[in-house]
């Protein structure tokens, strides 16, 4: 068999794509712009490798040591991923699919294993690295040692020969790890990352790859990241803030203030960051000026900005949208990408992979969820964008939502990204938490640079609400308030008790609703009339859990708050009187009467009761302080491990045995990393007739599953935990082999009030 091949296009037997081409420039070190162009009769092995290798690169400064140091190894990856596919049984097996006349052989034919054992042949101790990389580029990241798969077992497999493949690539040599990985390879964090940002980076270049082949059409539709982009973007922005009127007051010339900091600090050398600015004190696009600007200093790649999970993601993104709507192409290849659903097939295939997001887009908008539980994961789909991570500005709006069962585990993987790849992290928050390293706290950052020259003075500017600890306040009491006030706000710890405090109010079309069950579309068309009747001074009540609370631009003259952590009064106070356009408001703090049902919230609101017996203003810089001190270090779970309640840490550890010297846990440490806890599944609401076109997209199977379709989906996504989809799965009409579910009968199971409300549903805080 003097050819080899790589795949076949779907519906076209004829059509091959060669495995390797042995004339390649780039096999020399050279320019290939073949590799480059993804051209489908150009070798895959080599057009892998070139961008493997460029992808790798990239996640260090350009032109350093590490970044050639990478490309080597990157490019070693992508040559040795296919290894396999040189075995005469492959090939077979390659051609038994494509003939329709030939009887399909039995299984599939493993090829990911050659290049792994390839690696570790010569006992070559870092060759390790490389085959969690190969061995996983189709099946994921797998443990090193598992009862079920895992590396250890590859290594033992005995597998189809692939001798056949070419001296060109089998005498190629391990190369040498940058020299900052090189340094501390014996540190297991530092080879465990720098092993998942060289998997993302091969995922990556294979998917495109084989998309170019397998789907020529949607290669078409990928973005084309720009380097003139990001100053151009800064332009925008920066037009965009110097048309806001003149500051008429303390408030707006706060804001101009932080404006001015963020410009300035951009200057300074990449690592942490941190902005302390109160609510309504302009934190988002001055923010983002830091990071466009400070990127475009210092060589970085893109700007992503990572939110509260339980925050409206949309409002964010559609700020961003606004200011560079000049810049926007097609929905494919957009300037603002919004990803925060979890809107994947559990399934993976081909067709899916290719789907997967890989943030290749300048600015991203995100979840923490996605963001922390990514840089953690196993999955292909999951990890493959992880390489644009690096190399790149991320904001992280309201920091303080580390939970602190994983804060060990988050806090070493950013202080690893900042240390060894060129990243940039902002703490951004009103409420910032005390996570700076200290003997009571070893795990915490050091060096972090406040941006904002004076905070505790900016508190005092920006201070527009007086909070009002109103004590225990029952629900008829309380609706009997709020039908007397023009407007106000309320934001409670369940959606039972929104939905309960709803309906005690007179029947009005002032009143309105806003929780988790409701679809991301619906949200935005309620925030759109609530702004609207709040601007027109017109009757407007707004009873809402606390998804509110964190990137919600809403101002309301007076609210109230059921008990929950300091922070998250800090916030519910950021939607009232955030202008400064009503003296003397007020934030009502009360205890609720269904504090038994709020264990999601139970520790916090006990810790804020401690610091609010000892604090006159629960919104001061020392109240806030003391409240994360004491909820960092009372955290003390039975088995002892403080900040990494699930010891993922000890997962990645070293082996005195050089047949597996690395034990890297991936699997178990993905399966461990879930920030929520109780397994969701997203269903899909035919909400409007933009909905129901995406969704018979969906269903019309002979349509591939696409990027554009996926993100137009996510705005269309109710989570559900998974216990109660199964008691109300003859509700959901099951697609695309039951991986996406769609509410049947909105009519009767999504009200305009509530959203979607099934007979099981209970009262855990549904986050999304």
């Amino acid at each position: 068999m003097s050819e080899f091949y790589a795949h076949t296009a779907p519906g076209n037997c004829s059509d091959w794509e060669p495995l390797f081409t042995a004339e390649c420039a780039a096999l020399a070190g050279g320019e290939c712009e073949a590799c480059q162009k993804l051209e489908p009769r150009h070798g895959h092995l080599n057009k892998v490798a070139w961008w493997t290798a460029k992808f790798s690169e990239a996640v260090f400064p350009a032109g350093s040591e590490n970044a050639k140091a990478a490309r080597d190894w990157g490019y070693l990856a992508g040559l040795w991923h296919d290894l396999g596919k040189f075995a005469p049984a492959w090939q077979v097996y390659l051609r038994s699919k494509a003939d329709m006349n030939s009887a399909e052989m039995a299984g599939r034919v493993d090829h990911a294993t050659a290049g792994a054992q390839y690696a570790v042949r010569d006992g070559h101790i870092v060759g390790h690295l490389l085959a969690y990389s190969i061995a996983g580029h189709h099946s994921g990241l797998l443990d090193a040692i598992s009862p079920n798969a895992c590396l250890q077992k590859r290594f033992e497999k005995d597998i189809a020969d692939y001798a056949n493949a070419p001296r060109e690539i089998l005498d190629r040599a391990i190369p040498e790890l940058p020299p900052s990985i090189a340094r501390d390879v014996r540190n297991p964090l530092v080879a465990a990352l720098f092993t998942r940002l060289t998997f993302s980076a091969l995922i990556d270049a294979d998917f495109l790859a084989t998309e170019a082949f397998m789907a020529p059409e949607r290669r078409t539709l990928r973005p084309k990241l720009n380097a003139a982009l990001l100053p151009q973007m800064l332009e925008l922005l920066e037009q965009h803030i110097a048309a806001f009127p003149a500051p008429q007051n303390a408030v707006d010339r706060a804001r101009a203030e932080v404006h001015a900091s963020c410009r300035a600090a951009a200057e300074f050398a990449p690592g942490f960051f941190s902005l302390t600015v109160p609510t309504g004190g302009g934190k988002t696009l001055s923010s983002l000026a830091f990071a466009l600007r400070h990127a475009i200093k210092h060589g970085q790649q893109r700007v992503i900005y990572v939110i509260p999970f339980t925050s409206i993601i949309d409002q964010n993104a559609a700020v961003f949208e606004s200011v560079f709507k000049s810049l926007a192409g097609s929905d494919a290849d957009p300037v603002v990408l919004q990803h925060h659903s979890n809107l994947s097939p559990e399934k993976e295939t081909t067709r899916s992979r290719l789907a997967a997001e890989n943030w290749d887009a300048p600015l991203i908008v995100t979840t923490a969820v996605q963001f922390y539980e990514s840089l953690h994961a196993a999955r292909t789909s999951s990890c493959r964008k992880l390489h644009h991570i690096a190399n790149a500005v991320v904001i992280f709006d309201e920091a303080q939502c580390l939970p602190v069962e994983y804060l060990r585990p988050c806090l070493d993987v950013l202080r690893e990204l900042t240390a060894r790849y060129h990243t940039t992290a902002v703490l951004c928050t009103a409420t910032q938490p005390a996570i700076g390293q200290s003997r009571d706290f070893p795990i915490g950052l050091d060096d972090v640079r406040e941006i904002v020259p004076n905070p505790s003075q900016l508190y005092d500017t920006l201070r527009r609400v007086a909070v009002v600890d109103r004590g225990a306040l029952d629900d008829y009491s309380l609706a009997n308030e709020l039908a007397a006030r023009e407007q106000a706000l309320v934001i409670v710890n369940t959606r039972r008790h929104a939905q309960a405090l709803f309906r005690l109010l007179p029947e009005s079309d002032s009143n309105f609703h806003l929780s988790a069950l409701m679809c991301p579309a619906h949200r935005a068309e309620v925030l759109s009339t609530v702004r609207c009747r709040l601007d027109n001074d017109v009757p407007v009540r707004l009873i809402s859990t606390q998804l509110i609370e964190a990137g919600v631009d809403i101002d309301f003259p007076c609210a109230y708050r059921a008990l929950a952590g300091i922070d998250s009064i800090a916030q519910a106070a950021g939607r009232c009187n955030r202008n400064g356009r009503w003296p003397g408001s007020k934030l009502h703090l009360f205890r609720s009467e269904h504090q038994r049902a709020e264990t999601y919230f139970r520790e916090t609101a006990q810790i804020a009761r401690q610091v609010l017996a000892l604090h006159e203003d629960p919104l001061g810089l020392a109240s806030v302080a003391q409240f994360f001190t004491l909820y960092y270090l009372q955290h003390n779970p039975p088995n002892g491990a403080r900040w990494d309640a699930k010891q993922i840490c000890d997962d990645y550890r070293l082996n005195q045995d050089r047949k597996l010297p690395f034990v890297f846990q991936y699997r178990t440490i993905a399966e461990k990393f879930r920030l929520i806890e109780n397994e969701q599944v997203p269903v899909l609401i035919p909400f409007d007739e933009t909905a129901k076109a995406l969704l018979a997209q969906l269903r019309n199977e002979a349509i591939p599953l696409h990027r554009a379709l996926l993100r137009g989906l996510q705005r269309y996504t109710v989570q559900i935990y998974r216990s109660e989809f199964a008691k109300n799965r003859v509700q959901f009409e099951s697609v695309r082999d039951e991986q996406f579910h769609i509410l049947i009968c909105p009519e009767t199971h999504y009200s305009a009030r509530f959203g979607l409300h099934l007979d099981s549903d209970n009262d855990k805080p549904l986050i999304c």
